[in-house]
Protein backbone atom coordinates (compact mmCIF):
# COMPACT_ATOMS: atom_id res chain seq x y z
CA UNK A 1 0.00 0.00 0.00
CA UNK A 2 1.28 3.44 -0.86
CA UNK A 3 1.82 5.96 1.91
CA UNK A 4 -0.77 8.18 0.20
CA UNK A 5 -3.37 5.63 1.29
CA UNK A 6 -3.16 7.18 4.78
CA UNK A 7 -3.98 10.78 5.61
CA UNK A 8 -1.99 11.76 8.66
CA UNK A 9 -3.14 14.43 11.07
CA UNK A 10 -4.43 14.84 14.62
CA UNK A 11 -7.35 12.42 14.97
CA UNK A 12 -10.52 14.46 15.25
CA UNK A 13 -13.14 13.16 12.82
CA UNK A 14 -15.66 10.34 12.92
CA UNK A 15 -18.07 9.15 10.26
CA UNK A 16 -20.78 6.49 10.11
CA UNK A 17 -22.52 4.45 7.42
CA UNK A 18 -25.87 2.87 8.25
CA UNK A 19 -27.63 0.19 6.22
CA UNK A 20 -31.24 -0.94 6.32
CA UNK A 21 -32.96 -3.83 4.60
CA UNK A 22 -36.10 -2.66 2.79
CA UNK A 23 -39.48 -4.27 2.31
CA UNK A 24 -42.86 -3.55 0.81
CA UNK A 25 -45.39 -2.28 3.28
CA UNK A 26 -48.10 -4.59 1.88
CA UNK A 27 -46.77 -7.48 3.94
CA UNK A 28 -45.49 -9.53 1.01
CA UNK A 29 -42.12 -11.19 1.16
CA UNK A 30 -41.00 -9.65 -2.13
CA UNK A 31 -38.12 -7.22 -2.27
CA UNK A 32 -38.91 -3.71 -3.50
CA UNK A 33 -37.98 -3.05 -7.11
CA UNK A 34 -35.10 -0.69 -7.76
CA UNK A 35 -37.29 1.81 -9.58
CA UNK A 36 -39.67 2.01 -6.62
CA UNK A 37 -36.77 2.91 -4.32
CA UNK A 38 -35.32 5.43 -6.77
CA UNK A 39 -38.73 7.05 -7.30
CA UNK A 40 -39.27 7.27 -3.56
CA UNK A 41 -35.93 8.96 -2.95
CA UNK A 42 -36.36 11.48 -5.77
CA UNK A 43 -33.37 13.80 -6.14
CA UNK A 44 -31.66 12.00 -3.25
CA UNK A 45 -31.35 8.76 -5.23
CA UNK A 46 -28.26 8.09 -7.34
CA UNK A 47 -28.96 8.89 -10.99
CA UNK A 48 -27.08 5.69 -11.72
CA UNK A 49 -26.95 2.78 -9.33
CA UNK A 50 -23.21 2.53 -9.91
CA UNK A 51 -22.36 5.57 -7.81
CA UNK A 52 -23.97 7.42 -4.95
CA UNK A 53 -22.06 10.62 -5.76
CA UNK A 54 -24.76 11.66 -8.23
CA UNK A 55 -27.37 11.91 -5.47
CA UNK A 56 -28.20 15.17 -3.71
CA UNK A 57 -27.27 14.89 -0.01
CA UNK A 58 -30.05 14.90 2.56
CA UNK A 59 -30.42 18.08 4.66
CA UNK A 60 -27.86 17.03 7.30
CA UNK A 61 -25.33 16.07 4.66
CA UNK A 62 -25.76 12.30 4.43
CA UNK A 63 -25.58 10.64 1.02
CA UNK A 64 -27.96 7.83 0.06
CA UNK A 65 -26.81 4.76 -1.84
CA UNK A 66 -28.46 1.47 -2.76
CA UNK A 67 -27.07 -2.03 -2.22
CA UNK A 68 -27.62 -5.14 -4.38
CA UNK A 69 -30.43 -6.63 -2.30
CA UNK A 70 -32.39 -3.38 -2.09
CA UNK A 71 -30.73 -2.18 1.12
CA UNK A 72 -30.52 1.57 1.51
CA UNK A 73 -27.43 3.15 3.03
CA UNK A 74 -26.78 6.51 4.61
CA UNK A 75 -23.18 7.78 4.60
CA UNK A 76 -22.61 10.69 6.94
CA UNK A 77 -20.31 13.61 6.46
CA UNK A 78 -17.19 13.47 8.67
CA UNK A 79 -18.01 15.05 12.02
CA UNK A 80 -16.08 16.29 15.02
CA UNK A 81 -17.83 14.03 17.55
CA UNK A 82 -20.07 11.01 17.93
CA UNK A 83 -22.86 13.28 19.14
CA UNK A 84 -22.68 15.42 16.02
CA UNK A 85 -22.60 12.51 13.60
CA UNK A 86 -25.42 10.73 15.45
CA UNK A 87 -27.63 13.82 15.49
CA UNK A 88 -27.10 14.37 11.78
CA UNK A 89 -27.82 10.74 10.92
CA UNK A 90 -30.92 10.59 13.12
CA UNK A 91 -32.35 13.57 11.24
CA UNK A 92 -31.46 12.20 7.82
CA UNK A 93 -32.68 8.69 8.67
CA UNK A 94 -36.02 10.17 9.71
CA UNK A 95 -36.31 11.91 6.35
CA UNK A 96 -35.20 8.79 4.47
CA UNK A 97 -37.84 6.72 6.26
CA UNK A 98 -40.48 9.31 5.39
CA UNK A 99 -39.49 9.39 1.71
CA UNK A 100 -39.74 5.62 1.44
CA UNK A 101 -42.97 5.34 3.41
CA UNK A 102 -44.72 7.63 0.91
CA UNK A 103 -44.21 4.85 -1.63
CA UNK A 104 -45.25 2.13 0.85
CA UNK A 105 -41.67 1.01 1.46
CA UNK A 106 -40.29 0.12 4.89
CA UNK A 107 -36.80 0.36 6.38
CA UNK A 108 -36.15 -2.72 8.52
CA UNK A 109 -33.90 -2.69 11.59
CA UNK A 110 -32.77 -6.27 11.10
CA UNK A 111 -29.12 -7.06 10.32
CA UNK A 112 -30.15 -10.22 8.46
CA UNK A 113 -33.07 -11.06 6.18
CA UNK A 114 -34.68 -14.18 7.63
CA UNK A 115 -37.52 -14.37 5.07
CA UNK A 116 -36.41 -13.73 1.49
CA UNK A 117 -33.85 -15.68 -0.53
CA UNK A 118 -30.60 -13.88 -1.42
CA UNK A 119 -31.32 -12.82 -4.97
CA UNK A 120 -29.65 -9.82 -6.60
CA UNK A 121 -32.27 -7.81 -8.44
CA UNK A 122 -30.40 -4.53 -8.25
CA UNK A 123 -27.02 -3.14 -9.32
CA UNK A 124 -26.47 -5.02 -12.56
CA UNK A 125 -23.06 -3.40 -12.90
CA UNK A 126 -19.75 -5.01 -13.93
CA UNK A 127 -18.35 -4.77 -10.41
CA UNK A 128 -21.25 -6.53 -8.74
CA UNK A 129 -21.50 -9.12 -11.49
CA UNK A 130 -17.82 -9.95 -11.04
CA UNK A 131 -18.26 -10.03 -7.29
CA UNK A 132 -21.18 -12.43 -7.51
CA UNK A 133 -19.29 -14.68 -9.93
CA UNK A 134 -16.22 -14.81 -7.71
CA UNK A 135 -18.15 -15.49 -4.52
CA UNK A 136 -20.42 -18.11 -6.13
CA UNK A 137 -17.34 -20.19 -6.96
CA UNK A 138 -16.56 -20.34 -3.23
CA UNK A 139 -19.98 -20.87 -1.67
CA UNK A 140 -23.31 -19.27 -0.72
CA UNK A 141 -22.00 -16.63 1.69
CA UNK A 142 -21.25 -13.99 -0.93
CA UNK A 143 -24.83 -13.74 -2.17
CA UNK A 144 -26.07 -13.69 1.40
CA UNK A 145 -23.74 -10.84 2.33
CA UNK A 146 -24.57 -8.82 -0.79
CA UNK A 147 -28.33 -9.22 -0.71
CA UNK A 148 -29.48 -10.09 2.78
CA UNK A 149 -27.42 -8.27 5.41
CA UNK A 150 -27.12 -4.79 6.91
CA UNK A 151 -24.38 -3.24 9.01
CA UNK A 152 -23.16 -0.24 10.99
CA UNK A 153 -19.78 1.00 9.77
CA UNK A 154 -17.71 3.51 11.74
CA UNK A 155 -14.82 5.49 10.24
CA UNK A 156 -12.12 7.22 12.30
CA UNK A 157 -8.93 9.09 11.51
CA UNK A 158 -5.72 7.09 11.17
CA UNK A 159 -3.69 9.36 13.45
CA UNK A 160 -1.01 12.02 13.42
CA UNK A 161 1.99 9.80 12.71
CA UNK A 162 3.12 6.19 12.25
CA UNK A 163 3.12 5.46 15.99
CA UNK A 164 -0.42 6.70 16.52
CA UNK A 165 -1.57 4.89 13.40
CA UNK A 166 -0.22 1.61 14.76
CA UNK A 167 -1.83 2.15 18.17
CA UNK A 168 -5.25 2.98 16.74
CA UNK A 169 -5.09 0.12 14.23
CA UNK A 170 -4.10 -2.34 16.97
CA UNK A 171 -6.86 -1.10 19.28
CA UNK A 172 -9.61 -1.41 16.64
CA UNK A 173 -8.54 -4.99 15.97
CA UNK A 174 -8.14 -5.88 19.65
CA UNK A 175 -11.67 -4.82 20.55
CA UNK A 176 -13.22 -6.41 17.45
CA UNK A 177 -14.29 -9.82 18.83
CA UNK A 178 -15.70 -8.30 22.03
CA UNK A 179 -17.60 -5.66 20.04
CA UNK A 180 -19.00 -8.32 17.70
CA UNK A 181 -20.21 -10.29 20.71
CA UNK A 182 -21.70 -7.20 22.38
CA UNK A 183 -23.65 -6.07 19.32
CA UNK A 184 -24.44 -9.31 17.48
CA UNK A 185 -28.09 -9.40 16.45
CA UNK A 186 -28.44 -11.45 13.28
CA UNK A 187 -29.09 -15.02 14.45
CA UNK A 188 -31.48 -15.68 11.57
CA UNK A 189 -30.60 -15.47 7.87
CA UNK A 190 -32.61 -17.16 5.16
CA UNK A 191 -30.41 -19.45 3.08
CA UNK A 192 -27.46 -19.68 5.43
CA UNK A 193 -25.98 -23.18 5.87
CA UNK A 194 -26.80 -25.05 9.07
CA UNK A 195 -25.26 -23.59 12.19
CA UNK A 196 -26.45 -21.38 15.01
CA UNK A 197 -24.43 -18.16 14.95
CA UNK A 198 -25.39 -15.03 16.87
CA UNK A 199 -24.08 -12.89 13.99
CA UNK A 200 -24.90 -14.65 10.74
CA UNK A 201 -24.02 -11.38 9.01
CA UNK A 202 -20.46 -11.48 10.31
CA UNK A 203 -20.32 -15.18 9.49
CA UNK A 204 -20.92 -14.36 5.84
CA UNK A 205 -18.01 -11.92 5.83
CA UNK A 206 -15.62 -14.31 7.54
CA UNK A 207 -16.41 -17.19 5.18
CA UNK A 208 -17.30 -15.67 1.80
CA UNK A 209 -13.68 -15.27 0.58
CA UNK A 210 -11.08 -15.58 3.37
CA UNK A 211 -8.23 -14.28 1.24
CA UNK A 212 -10.14 -11.03 0.94
CA UNK A 213 -11.81 -10.70 4.34
CA UNK A 214 -9.42 -12.00 6.99
CA UNK A 215 -8.17 -9.65 9.69
CA UNK A 216 -4.66 -8.20 9.50
CA UNK A 217 -3.75 -7.15 13.04
CA UNK A 218 -0.32 -5.71 12.17
CA UNK A 219 -0.51 -2.69 9.85
CA UNK A 220 3.03 -3.41 8.62
CA UNK A 221 1.70 -6.66 7.11
CA UNK A 222 -1.22 -5.06 5.29
CA UNK A 223 0.60 -4.02 2.09
CA UNK A 224 1.87 -7.55 1.41
CA UNK A 225 -1.52 -9.01 2.31
CA UNK A 226 -3.28 -6.62 -0.06
CA UNK A 227 -0.97 -7.50 -2.95
CA UNK A 228 -1.41 -11.22 -2.32
CA UNK A 229 -5.21 -10.96 -2.11
CA UNK A 230 -7.07 -12.42 -5.12
CA UNK A 231 -8.22 -10.08 -7.83
CA UNK A 232 -11.96 -9.57 -7.78
CA UNK A 233 -12.23 -7.80 -11.11
CA UNK A 234 -10.25 -5.65 -13.53
CA UNK A 235 -11.90 -2.46 -14.74
CA UNK A 236 -12.34 -2.14 -18.48
CA UNK A 237 -14.43 -0.20 -20.96
CA UNK A 238 -16.69 -3.20 -21.50
CA UNK A 239 -19.22 -4.92 -19.30
CA UNK A 240 -17.01 -7.92 -18.49
CA UNK A 241 -14.45 -7.03 -15.84
CA UNK A 242 -12.81 -10.42 -16.01
CA UNK A 243 -10.09 -11.40 -13.53
CA UNK A 244 -8.32 -14.78 -13.76
CA UNK A 245 -9.56 -17.00 -10.91
CA UNK A 246 -7.33 -16.91 -7.82
CA UNK A 247 -4.75 -14.64 -9.43
CA UNK A 248 -3.43 -11.94 -7.09
CA UNK A 249 -2.46 -8.35 -7.70
CA UNK A 250 1.13 -9.43 -7.05
CA UNK A 251 0.82 -11.90 -9.93
CA UNK A 252 -0.33 -9.07 -12.16
CA UNK A 253 2.59 -6.89 -11.08
CA UNK A 254 5.04 -9.70 -11.79
CA UNK A 255 3.76 -10.10 -15.35
CA UNK A 256 2.15 -13.50 -14.83
CA UNK A 257 -1.17 -12.25 -16.21
CA UNK A 258 0.09 -10.59 -19.38
CA UNK A 259 -1.52 -13.28 -21.52
CA UNK A 260 -4.86 -13.02 -19.72
CA UNK A 261 -5.17 -9.28 -19.30
CA UNK A 262 -2.93 -7.88 -22.01
CA UNK A 263 -1.47 -5.11 -19.90
CA UNK A 264 0.34 -4.32 -16.67
CA UNK A 265 -1.46 -2.70 -13.73
CA UNK A 266 -1.51 1.04 -13.13
CA UNK A 267 -1.73 3.02 -9.90
CA UNK A 268 -5.45 3.40 -10.57
CA UNK A 269 -5.75 -0.40 -10.81
CA UNK A 270 -4.11 -0.72 -7.40
CA UNK A 271 -6.40 1.89 -5.90
CA UNK A 272 -9.42 0.02 -7.25
CA UNK A 273 -8.11 -3.35 -6.06
CA UNK A 274 -7.90 -1.95 -2.53
CA UNK A 275 -11.62 -1.15 -2.66
CA UNK A 276 -12.36 -4.84 -3.28
CA UNK A 277 -10.73 -5.96 -0.01
CA UNK A 278 -13.02 -6.32 2.99
CA UNK A 279 -11.09 -7.03 6.22
CA UNK A 280 -12.85 -6.25 9.53
CA UNK A 281 -10.82 -3.02 9.72
CA UNK A 282 -9.96 -1.47 6.36
CA UNK A 283 -7.53 1.40 5.74
CA UNK A 284 -8.61 3.91 3.11
CA UNK A 285 -7.05 7.16 4.22
CA UNK A 286 -8.88 6.65 7.50
CA UNK A 287 -9.88 3.40 9.24
CA UNK A 288 -13.21 1.73 8.51
CA UNK A 289 -14.60 -0.49 11.27
CA UNK A 290 -16.69 -3.05 9.39
CA UNK A 291 -17.59 -5.68 11.99
CA UNK A 292 -20.81 -4.32 13.54
CA UNK A 293 -24.32 -5.62 12.87
CA UNK A 294 -27.11 -3.16 12.16
CA UNK A 295 -28.88 -2.41 15.45
CA UNK A 296 -32.53 -2.12 16.52
CA UNK A 297 -33.96 1.39 16.39
CA UNK A 298 -31.45 4.09 17.24
CA UNK A 299 -29.19 1.75 19.21
CA UNK A 300 -26.59 1.99 16.44
CA UNK A 301 -25.45 5.08 18.33
CA UNK A 302 -24.12 2.92 21.17
CA UNK A 303 -21.26 1.20 19.29
CA UNK A 304 -20.46 4.53 17.60
CA UNK A 305 -20.14 6.18 21.02
CA UNK A 306 -18.12 3.21 22.31
CA UNK A 307 -15.55 3.45 19.53
CA UNK A 308 -15.20 7.20 20.05
CA UNK A 309 -14.72 6.71 23.80
CA UNK A 310 -12.20 3.89 23.50
CA UNK A 311 -9.96 6.05 21.29
CA UNK A 312 -9.98 9.10 23.56
CA UNK A 313 -6.52 8.66 25.10
CA UNK A 314 -3.50 6.40 25.23
CA UNK A 315 -4.40 5.32 28.77
CA UNK A 316 -7.93 4.28 27.72
CA UNK A 317 -6.58 2.46 24.67
CA UNK A 318 -4.06 0.56 26.82
CA UNK A 319 -6.80 -0.45 29.28
CA UNK A 320 -9.11 -1.53 26.46
CA UNK A 321 -6.36 -3.70 24.99
CA UNK A 322 -5.72 -5.27 28.40
CA UNK A 323 -9.44 -6.02 28.84
CA UNK A 324 -9.72 -7.68 25.44
CA UNK A 325 -6.33 -9.44 25.36
CA UNK A 326 -7.84 -12.84 26.39
CA UNK A 327 -10.17 -12.82 23.36
CA UNK A 328 -8.02 -11.05 20.77
CA UNK A 329 -8.25 -12.70 17.36
CA UNK A 330 -11.30 -14.81 18.25
CA UNK A 331 -13.41 -13.41 15.40
CA UNK A 332 -15.27 -16.59 14.45
CA UNK A 333 -16.00 -17.53 18.05
CA UNK A 334 -17.44 -14.06 18.63
CA UNK A 335 -19.69 -14.31 15.58
CA UNK A 336 -20.80 -17.84 16.43
CA UNK A 337 -21.19 -17.79 20.21
CA UNK A 338 -21.11 -14.11 21.14
CA UNK A 339 -21.96 -13.50 24.77
CA UNK A 340 -22.45 -17.24 25.22
CA UNK A 341 -18.68 -17.40 25.66
CA UNK A 342 -17.91 -16.31 29.21
CA UNK A 343 -14.57 -14.82 28.20
CA UNK A 344 -16.13 -12.81 25.40
CA UNK A 345 -18.92 -11.72 27.72
CA UNK A 346 -16.44 -10.53 30.33
CA UNK A 347 -14.48 -8.63 27.70
CA UNK A 348 -17.64 -7.01 26.30
CA UNK A 349 -18.81 -5.94 29.75
CA UNK A 350 -15.41 -4.53 30.68
CA UNK A 351 -15.05 -2.75 27.37
CA UNK A 352 -18.46 -1.06 27.52
CA UNK A 353 -18.00 -0.08 31.15
CA UNK A 354 -14.69 1.49 30.22
CA UNK A 355 -16.32 3.28 27.29
CA UNK A 356 -19.03 4.66 29.59
CA UNK A 357 -16.37 5.99 31.95
CA UNK A 358 -14.21 7.44 29.17
CA UNK A 359 -16.92 8.89 26.94
CA UNK A 360 -16.43 12.61 26.38
CA UNK A 361 -20.20 13.03 26.06
CA UNK A 362 -22.41 12.48 29.09
CA UNK A 363 -25.38 11.81 26.81
CA UNK A 364 -23.90 8.45 25.89
CA UNK A 365 -22.85 7.37 29.39
CA UNK A 366 -26.20 5.89 30.38
CA UNK A 367 -26.60 4.02 27.09
CA UNK A 368 -23.10 2.54 27.35
CA UNK A 369 -23.71 1.54 30.98
CA UNK A 370 -27.00 -0.06 29.96
CA UNK A 371 -25.23 -1.98 27.21
CA UNK A 372 -22.65 -3.22 29.73
CA UNK A 373 -25.43 -4.42 32.06
CA UNK A 374 -27.19 -6.10 29.14
CA UNK A 375 -24.02 -7.93 28.16
CA UNK A 376 -23.43 -9.00 31.76
CA UNK A 377 -26.82 -10.70 31.60
CA UNK A 378 -25.91 -12.35 28.30
CA UNK A 379 -28.62 -10.45 26.41
CA UNK A 380 -28.45 -9.11 22.85
CA UNK A 381 -29.17 -5.57 21.64
CA UNK A 382 -32.80 -6.41 20.96
CA UNK A 383 -33.32 -6.63 24.74
CA UNK A 384 -31.92 -3.13 25.26
CA UNK A 385 -34.37 -1.73 22.70
CA UNK A 386 -37.41 -2.77 24.71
Amino acid sequence: MRRSSFRFGPPRLIGVELEWLTARADGTAARPELQAIVDALGVHAPRTVAAASSARPLPSGSVVSIEPGGQVELSSVPCASARQVCDRLVADARMLRSLLSRRSLLMLDSAGDDVRPPRRRLLRTPRYSAMELRFDRIGPMGRLMMNSTAAVQVSVDAGADDDELRRRWRLLHAIGPAMIAAFACSPELNGVPDGNWVSQRMRTWLQLDPGRTTSVSDPAEYPAWALDAPLLCVKSTGSDWYAPPDASFADWLAGSLDGDLGRRPTADDLDYHLTTLFPPVRPCGHFEVRYLDAQPGDLWQVPVAAIEALLTSRAVMDEAEAITAPVAGRWEEAAEHGLGSLELRAAAVGLLALAAEASPDMRFTAALDAAAVRCCRGRGPEDQSR
